[in-house]
Order: C-alpha cells, then sequence, then structure tokens
C-alpha cells in the first residue's frame, strides 16, 4: 500500500482517522533503546537522579545541539511521513515538559538557599513590602503626601534659628558674623543663583542664608570646623564643604564687582585723595605684604619655612603671602595671594600679576607706595633708607610713612575682621587663594558700606621687612623721588603731622 506523504504544517486529522496504531508503535519505539537514541536520552533526562549523578547541565546543552541538528534535517527534507510529524510533536512536548520540570527545581533550590542566609524580616517591614507589592505598577512611586527619607543624624540648629530670627538683636549678629543684619542680606541676595540647591526627593536642600552664615561664621571666627558643625547643626564635611563652595562663588560672583585696579576716573579720585592728605601727587595706592600662618605642607616644605616669625615665637612657622594694594579708605585694588612664606617682599612683588601689568606701562604716571621692603621703581616709591638724612629726606620719609600705615591699617583690619587669617586653617594648601580671596572681597564690602570695627577686634600686625640687596632699580625714579622730597621742604609741605618733622 502506498503511503501518503504531507508537509508538518499542513497535517490535518479527519474523525475517522485511527490513532491506536501510533499509541502502539509509540510504545514499541520506547522500548526499543538501541534503535532510538534520541528517545533513550529525553527519559534519562526526566530520571532525577540521572540529573544529579550526570549533570543536567551538560545533557540539556547536548539535548540543544541535537535539536538544533534535527531542525537542520527537517529544514534539509521537505517533507516528513505521518509517523515521523507525531513523534517529532511529542517529542518537543516532552522537552518543554523537561526543560519546565528543571527551571522550577532550580528557581526552588535558589529561593530555599536565599531563606537560610537572610534574616527574616520584621513584621512591619514585611507589611511595608507587602503593601509596595499590592500597588502594582503604582510600586516605586509615592504616594500623595508620603515623602522618601533618608536617616539622618539629629543635630541642633538652634543657635543659628535664633540668629536668622527677624527679631534677632543687630548688634550680637554683627558681633557673630562682623556685619550687620543688611550687609549680611545684601551678600545674600548676590550669591543666591551661584550657591543655591534644589530639594531632592530624599531632603531639603540648605537654605541660602544658611549656607553663607556658615562659611562667613567660620572665616570671622576661625573656629574649628567641629564648632560650626555644632552651631549650625550640620556635618563637619557638609560644613567643610559649604564654606569652599561660598568661597570660590564669592571670588567667582562678587570679585569682579568689588576687587578690580580702579578706572580713569577713580584712579584721579583716589591720586587727589593721597595728595590732600601727604601733598605728593600721582599716587595710586599703597602696597603692603602680610604672613598668613599655614599647616606645613607636604612638599616643597622649606619654601614655606617662615624664618622671621620662627624667631620672634620660637616655634617652627610656615605660611603663604598676601600683597595687597589699596586706596586711601583701606580697600583693596589688587591682591596677590599664595607665594611661599620664605619669600622677601620684593620678590613677590616680582612674581605677581601687578608687576607685569606696570612694565607693559598700565600704571604710567601713577606712584605706589611701599615700605622699605621694597625697591625703588619707576612706579614704587620707598623711604629713604640709607644713614644720615637731609631734612628734606625726613620730611619726605614722614610722608611715605602715612601712606604706608592706610595699607598696613587696612591688613590689620582684614585679620582682625577675618580671624582665620590670625592661625592656621583646616584648609589644603591649594584651596588657601580661594579662602583668602573671598576675605578680602568681604572686607571691601564692609569697607564700602562703612561697617565699622569692634574695639575688641583691633589686631597688630607683626610682618617684618627685609631691605632689598638692590634697593634702587631705576636713577629716573632716584631724581623723581629727590624732586619730590625737595618741594615737600620748600613749600611748606613737610612740616607738622608726622614723627620725624617735629624739629622742621
Amino acid at each position: 500500500m502506498e503511503t501518503q506523504s504531507f508537509t508538518f504544517q499542513d497535517i490535518s486529522y479527519n474523525n475517522s482517522f485511527d490513532f491506536s496504531w501510533f499509541l502502539e508503535m509509540e510504545n514499541e519505539f520506547n522500548g526499543n533503546s538501541e534503535k532510538m537514541s534520541r528517545k533513550d536520552t529525553a527519559e534519562s533526562l526526566v530520571n532525577g537522579e540521572d540529573l544529579k549523578n550526570n549533570g543536567f547541565k551538560d545533557i540539556f546543552s547536548s539535548l540543544l545541539l541535537l535539536d538544533e541538528g534535527a531542525a537542520k534535517q527537517e529544514e534539509q527534507r521537505p517533507w516528513l511521513t505521518g509517523f515521523e510529524a507525531f513523534f517529532e510533536a511529542d517529542y518537543k512536548e516532552r522537552v518543554e515538559e523537561i526543560n519546565a520540570t528543571y527551571l522550577c527545581s532550580e528557581m526552588e533550590e535558589s529561593g530555599n538557599s536565599r531563606r537560610s542566609k537572610r534574616p527574616r524580616k520584621s513584621a512591619s517591614v514585611a507589611a511595608s513590602s507587602s503593601t509596595v507589592s499590592a500597588g502594582s505598577s503604582n510600586a516605586g512611586v509615592p504616594e500623595p503626601g508620603h515623602q522618601r527619607r533618608l536617616w539622618v543624624k539629629s543635630r541642633s540648629k538652634d543657635w543659628w534659628e535664633k540668629c536668622n530670627h527677624p527679631d534677632f538683636p543687630d548688634e550680637e549678629f554683627k558681633r557673630a558674623f562682623r556685619m550687620s543684619k543688611s550687609t549680611f542680606a545684601f551678600i545674600c541676595d548676590e550669591l543666591e543663583p551661584a550657591v543655591m540647591k534644589k530639594n531632592t526627593m530624599l531632603r531639603d536642600a540648605i537654605p541660602v542664608r544658611q549656607r553663607v552664615a556658615v562659611c562667613i561664621w567660620r572665616l570671622a571666627t576661625g573656629e574649628p570646623l567641629r564648632m560650626v558643625s555644632k552651631r549650625f547643626g550640620l556635618g563637619i564635611s557638609t560644613c567643610h564643604k559649604l564654606v569652599l563652595e561660598v568661597c570660590t562663588a564669592i571670588k567667582t560672583v562678587l570679585m569682579p564687582n568689588y576687587l578690580q585696579w580702579p578706572d580713569e576716573n577713580k584712579m584721579k579720585q583716589i591720586k587727589d585723595e593721597f595728595e590732600f592728605i601727604t601733598g605728593i601727587p600721582n599716587v595710586g595706592g599703597s602696597i603692603y605684604t602680610t604672613h598668613i600662618p599655614i599647616i606645613a605642607p607636604k612638599t616643597s616644605v622649606a619654601s614655606y619655612f617662615n624664618k622671621k616669625h620662627t624667631e620672634r615665637n620660637q616655634k617652627t612657622s610656615y605660611s603663604i603671602t598676601l600683597q595687597g594694594v589699596v586706596d586711601k579708605n583701606g580697600v583693596f585694588n589688587d591682591v596677590c595671594i599664595g607665594w611661599p612664606g620664605s619669600m622677601t617682599d620684593d620678590q613677590v612683588l616680582e612674581q605677581s600679576a601687578f608687576h607685569q601689568r606696570a612694565k607693559t606701562g598700565q600704571l604710567k604716571d601713577v606712584w605706589v607706595v611701599g615700605g622699605k621692603g621694597y625697591p625703588l621703581m619707576d612706579w614704587v616709591l620707598v623711604p629713604y633708607t640709607h644713614q644720615n638724612l637731609t631734612w628734606a629726606q625726613h620730611a619726605f620719609n614722614e610722608k611715605i610713612w602715612d601712606m604706608e600705615k592706610v595699607g598696613k591699617e587696612a591688613f590689620a583690619r582684614l585679620k582682625g575682621r577675618w580671624a582665620c587669617l590670625q592661625k592656621r586653617m583646616e584648609v589644603k594648601l591649594q584651596e588657601l587663594p580661594a579662602v583668602l580671596g573671598a576675605c578680602c572681597v568681604l572686607h571691601n564690602i564692609c569697607e564700602l558700606r562703612n561697617e565699622e570695627m569692634e574695639p575688641e577686634l583691633k589686631f597688630e600686625l607683626f610682618d617684618d621687612e627685609v631691605i632689598p640687596e638692590n634697593n634702587l632699580r631705576s636713577m629716573a625714579s632716584a631724581q623723581a623721588r629727590d624732586r619730590i622730597a625737595h618741594n615737600l621742604l620748600h613749600h611748606g609741605l613737610g612740616v607738622g603731622g608726622g614723627r620725624g618733622t617735629a624739629f622742621l
């Protein structure tokens, strides 16, 4: 009898077809292990003991390879007999059953191991997790009115909340922050775009006023970070980060507006003010250099060693320099920050950007008055330092000392107002320029807004001046100085008001 062929996809059965013959053939096939090796492999996979002893994964991978081979053979031959088609369908069904059995057993074993290692959840945690799982697609979204919480150590903010209250006395506020409440509010408004942060789902951002207050109180008092942390109810690392962020914002946002070399009109005003009090024309500022104590650096220690301070205090001292040029009111117009403390005043000046601008002719017809630690140059006017001075030279020195005093007092107010400059700071060496620059800018804002200092904040400077080896850099400047001294004496401008002119 000829067997009719048909494709596997087109198999169709009618109600008159007898399936008993196929069942008998299947039973025969199951019992014949030599002829049907693939069937034996499937039966061995069903046996759990074989899975444990022989390794299911290797057998399963082999079975998949056989399955892939069968698929290729199916693609190569265009037809299957009815019996082969039935067997292929039965075989695939059994393989799927084996796969499902293996996956279920693996999941059950992994679940048991996790339950044995992980401690049992508390009733409250279990209840909350069940509540979240019941929310289906909205499980990861917080419910209305419910906020996610982050564990934060509880710290008292009573002191800051008291200072920030509108009824807090202005005198006490000024004693704490070295400025009035109005000046503090002005600085906060200027810095708000640069330091403001947004709230998050975990916590609210620190307000701008508190951020600025942390920085200013730290600069004003020089207290260690642990004290700042207690005052404002914040972490120590958070306070350190806030100080640096606000100092950087002050240097970036406020310095271009409040610490710049004056323009032509402003310079003329400064010249007139200095000439009015001394009689010396074309003086555009008073220059002074002070030292800021630092912790011994890890590299180039000898460069930062301050010999003069070490000898005076009988204690090893390291420092960096702060050079500044101020006007008649003690407002900084130029600063140079960060050169090692072993350098002298004239060496710091030669390395500053201010010196480079002078060399390019930007200080034409302008004198900058300095002490005996600076050399006499075409734009730097210093006192006579040799012995046996004439009356004219004495008179000239008195006027120079008066203008030098303006710069020195400005630095004394700077260090008195910002006590962090009086002691070693908990700041890295590379971060100090931003902190010192912020102090100078805040000093200018206080001076421009007529913020008076408390008498107890007065600070006396101890900066030793070293006369340069070559204190005469220009013969033209020496002749100009002699003419100024002669005019002061013969026009009566050198008489009175000085330390050494009374005898005239």
